[in-house]
């Protein structure tokens, strides 16, 4: 049977309109991935929809309907003389209607099933300027329209799987025992210390440009509050307490960087941990993404095969091979040995490698996985002086316990750590790096009460996005991208 959209009536209501004679039944809508799977052929139902294409001729019309349900569209065949000529010509590409039709075998290729037209009710035309009418338009133009992208097939495609990436990451940590965690937007600490934050307030700005000094005390809060960078802080505490969390939610950073791979506010999936050790921490992140890319092969067939044709023709050959083979494990220390054999082999990079103690681009990032071990790493161990101050110190001193994970065409997907558990060391980090003590005593005060060994991780929500759709622009895998001088919509 074909599935039919619902519509609730309350019995006492339904009796007696039935018993009206002037009730009249309403048919329900069809969704248009309901419709394709139908084989209850010689049934009318009713389609409503998008036109994707209008073709006409003489003897009939097609018309492509979609209505975001599928990657396909429906074909509704339309015999012209039954169908006002003014009214079949209005209907072009954008054009919203309902059809009411009978579900027929198809005889084309491709499809299964398509609709004989007999009525069309036209809900909203289209005039010729849409600017989403003519096919094969850049992402660079389509960006201007991000508020009319999103019915085009690729950006289509690109948020069902973006939903279903969010329902991976839920049922996986629910599955393993952690508890949805909601951290703060608002905040009064930096967790990663870098000052790219955006401000908070209530104050008369004009009056402050004027008055000097801003007086904190009376502003909403009464001190000086940002948008988060990270729920990681807050996290902890539910670590602490539960056992295991995670958060999932927008972060904001305010970097002016104009690059395909950062956005000034994108979303994070934090999970954090108690009694968790360096090797579980890397199992974790390992089996998290590998689980999330098996989540959109399984559920994402028809948008991956159309992404895979028409965006990356890599595509699904390079998701399969991330569930083909372990993740490497390199320190940072090794990582450094390679690219700097690279470079002597004739590797040209265009950021120098300078030697250890460097912070690695993206590009040192994608030869690591890409080149030298074409599956993606897992690296560790990095120069304490290029990781934040939460992370614990290695025996050595010199290094911390950073999990990072490298993807191939992304980079670094994954930044996770062991979290320094010890009191008094973690108060030298944040004093030796001139941070603000007074602003972290709540976030001390988890290693001073029942301190515990714990870790954690953050995964860039829209570069999983990036990787799994083959989108080569980080601004096309989130429906309103937020970047410098652009906060449209």
């Amino acid at each position: 049977m074909c599935k039919e959209i619902p519509s609730f009536i309350p019995f006492p209501f339904l009796l007696s309109l039935l018993r009206s004679p002037n009730y009249n039944t309403k048919m329900k809508r069809t969704k248009v991935v309901d419709a394709l799977a139908c084989t209850d052929f010689g049934k009318d139902i009713n389609v409503k929809g998008w036109v994707r294409s209008h073709r006409s001729s003489k003897a009939v019309d097609f018309i492509a309907l979609n209505d975001g349900s599928t990657i396909k569209n429906i074909q509704v065949v339309v015999d012209p003389t039954t169908i006002d000529d003014e009214k079949l010509k209005s209907i072009t590409t954008g054009a919203c209607i309902s059809v009411i039709g009978t579900l027929v075998e198809s005889q084309g290729a491709g499809q299964t099933s398509e609709i004989q037209c007999k009525e069309i009710e036209i809900y909203g035309l289209c005039p010729s300027d849409y600017p989403m009418q003519k096919k094969g338009q850049s992402f660079e133009y389509m960006r201007k329209y991000g508020h009319m992208r999103l019915r085009t097939n690729t950006f289509g495609a690109v948020f069902r799987i973006r939903h279903n990436m969010a329902i991976a990451i839920h049922k996986y940590f629910h599955d393993h025992g952690y508890y949805y965690f909601h951290t703060p937007l608002i905040t009064g600490s930096d967790a990663e210390g870098a000052g790219n934050m955006f401000q908070v307030t209530t104050l008369d700005l004009d009056r402050v440009a004027k008055g000097g000094e801003v007086d904190y005390s009376a502003d909403f809060f009464g001190k000086r509050t940002n948008l988060t960078v990270s729920g990681q802080l807050e996290g902890e505490l539910g670590a602490t307490a539960l056992g295991a969390i995670y958060t999932f939610g927008p972060t904001f950073r305010a970097e002016n960087s104009n690059t395909p791979r950062h956005l000034a506010e994108f979303w994070m999936v934090e999970p954090e941990v108690a009694f968790i050790d360096k090797d579980e921490l890397m199992d974790l992140e390992e089996d998290f993404i590998k689980y999330c890319v098996r989540w959109a092969l399984e559920n994402c067939k028809d948008d991956l095969e159309f992404l895979n044709k028409m965006i990356d023709k890599g595509l699904i050959a390079r998701l399969e091979g991330v569930l083909k083979e372990d993740f490497v494990r390199l320190t940072y220390t090794e990582g450094i040995e390679i690219l700097q054999k690279a470079v002597a082999d004739g590797v040209k990079f265009e950021f120098p490698i300078t030697g250890w103690g460097m912070d690695l681009s993206s590009e040192h990032e994608r030869y690591l996985v890409e080149e030298y071990f074409k599956r993606p790493v897992i690296m560790t161990d990095y120069p304490s002086e290029i990781k934040s101050f939460y992370m614990k110190k290695n025996p050595d001193g010199k290094t911390m316990q950073g999990t990072d994970v490298l993807f191939p065409h992304i980079g670094e997907i994954i930044g996770g750590s062991v979290r320094e558990e010890n009191y008094d060391k973690l108060l030298a980090e944040i004093d030796n790096r001139g941070m603000k003590r007074e602003v972290y005593d709540w976030y001390l005060d988890t290693r001073k009460y029942g301190t515990c060994p714990h870790g954690g991780f953050g995964l860039g929500f829209e570069r999983l996005i990036l990787f799994v759709t083959g989108m080569q622009n980080i601004r096309d895998v989130i429906p309103f991208a937020r970047t410098p001088k652009n906060a449209e919509f």
